[in-house]
């Protein structure tokens, strides 16, 4: 497996060769990057870094390494141990940090881990950042402390309790109200840090929890990505405990997915649309997500009067065409919620207090609030590659075939048709295409999917 390099970070799978996995040496040279690219912004002053992970089987290892690399460099560290994304993200600025790394591959399966990089605001890095970082670790422009100069490593152990405490404080989110509503909520953590901050929040606003996979061990009982053909457990387990609906997240919990009462999905893209629904009845204003989300994120900042854009995918595009806009909600349809009261982070904790205080004030069912959004229904797909395969070619060639149709190149091709749409990008993070598609029925989403799939399919052949 070719090992990925991105300016939000550098991901690979564990063992093998230098330079084509996440191995030890890789992990060391692009900690020094990252560590060396902060000295370099700090004009000399003592410069401290939190650095948490999620519950994977190489975490430990990973994070020993990034961690002593750091110090190495004369960098002070703070350890939260086992973490979630948007945990270190709010950590940052709470301690006054130069930066963080969170180790973590998301979605991903076990082989793999990252490092994914912060800045001082607990953000991620922009493009002219992370393409520093990477031709420092190219070059390897390493200047190592000298034994008294070492950085120092503090621990502090119930960073998660914090950042519960951080969203119990929203003005949105109403602990007594949820509790007064006496919710019964099933957890999938899916063997990861989510198993400690999920069940963590809902029984601090008084919610009964069912845990399912939430011992934070990092043997993932089923595919991570919170995809409806991986979730029958949870699916099963919500109409068996009768309760009142399900909670999904991926292993570094900064995606979030929901299951209504009756076993089905509510649908990853209408994660932030709930989200959004409820923010804006009660803080009117813009909403951003990305070209690969939902037209119902649209729709619904529309009926609240507000103003609707899209960015190209990547949670730090997304972020900035918040800022410009000024828009008090947004994230991307994959279940990332970012909600600027809190931080400018997709944060799983944040988006399920938002849903369970807008479900105890409604008092609706999950399904019920369901239906009352515009039903859209989208395909989520991808090819896998091979390193000689040249993708921008293929995705040249897609684009000159419809070209007749509206087109938008900010992000891969994304080709809008009178009654549906579809995007194909490579990913930043894996070797694939994937292929994005919506449509008023599934079939229709699924049909379109396939047909583009086979469209690529002869392109390469």
């Amino acid at each position: 497996m070719t090992l990925i390099k991105s300016i939000s970070g550098i991901r690979g799978t564990i063992g093998g060769k230098t330079g084509d996995n996440l191995t030890p040496v890789d992990t060391v040279k692009f900690a020094a990057a990252y560590g060396t690219w902060l000295k370099k912004q700090s004009a000399g002053k003592n410069l401290k870094v939190i650095v948490g992970r999620d519950a994977r089987i190489s975490g430990k290892m990973i994070q020993e390494l990034t961690m002593n690399t750091l110090t190495g460099l004369g960098i002070d560290v703070v350890d939260l141990g086992l973490s979630t994304t948007p945990t270190v993200e709010v950590a940052v600025p709470l301690e006054k940090a130069d930066g963080g790394i969170i180790l973590t591959a998301s979605h991903n399966p076990k082989q793999w881990n990252a490092l994914k990089l912060l800045n001082s605001k607990g953000e991620f890095l922009d493009g002219a950042a992370g393409a520093e970082i990477l031709k420092i670790a190219e070059e390897e422009e390493f200047d190592f402390a000298e034994v008294d100069d070492l950085g120092e490593i503090s621990v502090i152990e119930d960073y998660i309790e914090k950042h519960i405490d951080e969203v119990l404080k929203l003005n949105l989110v109403d602990a007594e109200k949820v509790s007064k509503a006496n919710l019964k909520v099933v957890v999938d953590a899916v063997n990861s840090t989510g198993g400690i901050a999920i069940p963590a929040l809902l029984k601090r606003m008084g919610v009964k929890v069912v845990e399912l996979y939430c011992e934070p061990n990092g043997h993932f009982p089923h595919n991570p990505e919170p995809l409806k053909e991986h979730l029958k457990d949870i699916c099963e387990l919500v109409k068996k405990e009768k309760a009142d609906f399900g909670i999904v997240v991926d292993p570094d919990v900064d995606r979030l997915a929901f299951i209504d009462e009756n076993g089905e999905m509510f649908g990853e893209e209408y994660t932030l649309v709930a989200c959004a629904d409820y923010v804006l009845s009660k803080t009117p204003g813009n909403t951003v997500s990305n070209l690969s989300s939902s037209r119902a994120l649209r729709d619904v900042t529309q009926k609240h009067n507000g103003k609707y854009e899209a960015s190209a995918v990547g949670e730090v595009n997304v972020v900035h065409l918040m800022k410009e806009n000024n828009a008090v909600i947004g994230g991307e349809g994959n279940g990332g919620i970012i909600y600027p009261e809190s931080h400018y982070g997709r944060d799983s904790l944040v988006g399920s207090a938002l849903f369970l205080t807008f479900l105890a004030e409604n008092g609706k069912k999950v399904s019920e609030l369901r239906n009352e959004y515009p039903s859209y229904f989208m395909s989520k797909n991808k090819i896998e590659l091979t390193p000689d395969i040249d993708v921008d070619e293929i995705l040249r060639s897609v684009k000159e075939k419809h070209s007749k149709e509206e087109i938008s190149t900010v992000d891969g091709v994304k080709i809008d048709f009178p009654e549906n749409w579809v995007h194909l990008r490579k990913s930043n993070t894996e070797p694939i295409i994937r292929i994005y598609t919506e449509a008023k029925s599934q079939q229709e989403a699924d049909d379109l999917a396939q047909k583009m799939i086979e469209e690529i399919k002869s392109i390469i052949a």
